[in-house]
């Protein structure tokens, strides 16, 4: 965190102030759904991610090496832009590379590269040939997969999930268990994707629930947060 209050040419009638919440928001920047550390404006409930609030000017990531991505406030040109790590449509705030055309999310391109909780690992990778527990599909998008190589979760298949509860998130405005209707789906597909003793598949859902929360955490914006009182229930029971 670098400060408490700032200015922001978004909203320049007032001050945003930094503030964490175990509850979904939407980033009126880059539009996409974020949790955890925020900079708010309570009186025009305005939101912004915390890589949108305080951007790099310019960025390099590993995975486009030869690019060079500038944040800009609004997408260029006047044809629709998709995202090269979720592949979701940019309609907002993003990192843009001139010399290619790539566009990036800022959460997305600030995706750590890797999540490490002391019992699992993961490692993102821009293509990997195992399937997603998630969609069963191989390539697409951006992934995290754990160092044992089990548990492998799209980064788009996130994004999809997300979206796809966002409407009952996004009216319940602070009912965490409006998630309940979606996100339990993925537990039942990790479930199914196991044939090993009851005792170990209870054990490997649960690491792999883990792994889900982290990857979840850090397509949200804030890979540090503990949103157990959110998400985490769902990975459960």
């Amino acid at each position: 965190m670098k400060y408490n209050e700032i200015s922001h040419p978004c909203h320049p009638q007032h001050t945003l102030k930094f503030e964490y919440t175990e509850f979904p928001f939407k980033c009126d920047g880059c539009k996409e759904v974020g949790i955890g550390s925020r900079y708010r404006c309570g009186m025009c409930d305005f939101d912004l991610h915390m890589h949108c609030a305080i951007p790099s000017h310019s960025i390099v990531h590993p995975f486009y090496t030869k690019c060079s991505f500038q944040f800009l406030y609004r997408p260029p040109g006047n044809v629709p832009r998709f995202c090269n790590a979720c592949e979701k449509d940019i309609t907002g705030f993003v990192y843009h590379c001139k010399s290619c055309g790539f566009d990036l999310h800022p959460c997305c391109a600030k995706l750590p590269m890797m999540l490490d909780d002391g019992e699992v690992k993961l490692y993102l990778y821009r293509k990997v040939s195992s399937a997603c527990h998630k969609c069963g599909r191989k390539g697409r998008s951006w992934s995290y997969r754990s160092t044992c190589k089990k548990y492998n979760l799209h980064v788009a298949c996130v994004r999809e999930m997300l979206m796809e509860s966002w409407p009952d998130i996004y009216v319940g405005r602070g009912k965490a268990r409006s998630m309940e209707t979606r996100i339990p789906s993925l537990k039942n597909t990790l479930q199914n994707h196991h044939h090993k003793s009851k005792g170990k598949v209870k054990k490997c859902c649960e690491l792999a629930g883990l792994a889900v929360q982290f990857v979840i955490s850090a397509v949200l914006g804030d890979p540090t947060t503990l949103i157990a009182g959110v998400i985490g229930s769902f990975m459960r029971g």
